[in-house]
């Protein structure tokens, strides 16, 4: 009987709702707050990824050098927002419309215009709302460096790369799109970063792997890759699953609006792109590893699942849920076969980095074309000289750290790992050479 009361009660309020006149839109005010909700929320979120990065990597690199890349990711965040702050930002949106270069300026927030007494607000977002969300994509590309290069860098040549990365080969190339600069101009369309966050950090971890070569004993005699197994599989799952959840405010946050019910749709259907490419970059590199190798191996999964996630990333606004999830999976066999092409080149990526976020990068960006109003050859174009600026700057800056201070460690340093020689401690003490010091 009160199930029945119940259901007459809401059946009835659901009725008197449905005669109500249609509600107005909200105001200007509202759709400020709304906005800058939306960058704070989903910054946060993807600021969250910094710690999937830590703990894929932790657990993809061995034991002796966990403790320094945890410190390569924690510290790398801190000086990419403040290389961004110094001059980053205002050289990635101070550039002319279909221009090339901003403007090198300490970038501080203007909020004059809201806060003056009798402002009118009609939409837009707090200023350092915009600076949080933009700020946490700069330190995602530096991530992607890390895990390619760990294990043989040395901690502070690295980091000062991180600082010319977020100042300017970043945001250059960023504001050519995002800046409305000439590929813009030109029409070309990178929705949330598939070529201008990720591809930029697998260009920049390509060349500085190339140039560091392979950690000592990668490659046999005959040129034959010898395994290296990661210190902790758990850890990388943990990561993935961290970095999974943090990519619904990388591309979710990318609508860049959250005003009025049409964009509560665009994020919705954003967020859900974005989760069933991850879905099909997981399914299809489990089946082509059982296929190729006979069995399923773990890494290739937790990366399927990040190459479905930046494959998407270049237009998760336009495909459908099909579409996408076919997107993902293409990025997950990618991998598959990216992986071993690296090592057919002695080029030694420890976490796959590159096959993820470049290969699978310029992968996605290309993709755009078959669900949206762009010219593959625009995209294309797009794809190369973003890919020719960060090759060329990266490999200037790399090169000039080499023949100054030295980018790489002693042979004797990195067979003894990072964590003894850069930081003085262990990751794990009670496993590795501090347990002969315990009681």
């Amino acid at each position: 009987m009160k199930s029945f009361i119940k259901a007459a009660l809401m059946g009835a309020l659901f009725t008197s709702l449905a005669t109500l006149p249609a509600q107005a839109a909200v105001d200007g005010e509202t759709q400020f707050l709304l906005n800058t909700f939306l960058f704070l929320v989903m910054g946060a979120l993807v600021m969250w990824m910094a710690a999937g990065f830590a703990m894929l990597e932790s657990g993809l690199v061995r034991s002796k050098n966990v403790g320094a890349i945890c410190l390569k990711n924690i510290s790398l965040f801190a000086v990419a927002c403040i290389m961004f702050m110094l001059c980053g930002y205002n050289l990635l949106y101070g550039v002319d419309e279909g221009g090339y270069l901003g403007t090198f300026a300490f970038w501080a927030a203007d909020d004059s215009g809201v806060l003056a007494e009798g402002a009118v607000i009609e939409g837009g977002y707090a200023a350092a709302s915009d600076f949080f969300f933009q700020v946490v994509f700069v330190a995602t590309a530096a991530s992607i460096v890390s895990g390619t290069i760990a294990e043989r860098v040395k901690l502070f040549p690295f980091l000062i790369f991180t600082a010319i990365l977020a100042a300017v080969i970043y945001p250059v190339q960023a504001s050519w799109v995002w800046g409305q600069g000439w590929l813009t101009a030109m029409g070309f369309k990178d929705f949330a970063g598939s070529t201008l966050v990720h591809s930029t950090g697998g260009w920049a971890a390509l060349v500085g792997a190339v140039l560091l070569g392979a950690r000592r004993g990668k490659y046999g005699a005959d040129g034959k890759p010898r395994p290296m197994p990661g210190s902790n599989l758990t850890l990388a799952t943990l990561g993935t699953f961290i970095l999974w959840l943090g990519w619904f405010g990388f591309n979710g946050g990318s609508q860049l609006a959250f005003g009025s019910a049409a964009d509560g749709v665009a994020v919705s259907n954003i967020i859900l792109n974005t989760n069933m490419a991850a879905c099909g970059g997981v399914v299809a590199a489990m089946i082509v590893t059982r296929l190729v190798y006979g069995k399923v191996d773990l890494s290739m999964v937790l990366n399927g699942a990040l190459a479905g996630l930046v494959s998407i990333t270049a237009s998760p606004d336009t495909p459908t849920l099909g579409i996408a999830t076919l997107i993902g999976a293409v990025g997950g066999v990618l991998v598959v076969f990216t992986v071993p092409l690296l090592d057919k080149l002695k080029i030694d990526d420890v976490v796959g980095a590159i096959p993820v976020h470049l290969v699978c990068g310029i992968w996605g960006t290309l993709a755009v074309s078959l669900t949206a109003d762009v010219s593959f050859v625009t995209q294309l174009i797009g794809v190369t000289a973003i890919g020719a600026w960060v090759v060329v700057a990266s490999l200037v800056a790399w090169l000039a750290l080499k023949l100054t201070v030295g980018i790489r460690l002693s042979p004797e340093e990195e067979d003894l790992g990072t964590d003894i020689t850069e930081l003085g401690l262990e990751a794990y003490p009670e496993f590795g050479r501090g347990s002969q010091k315990l009681v």
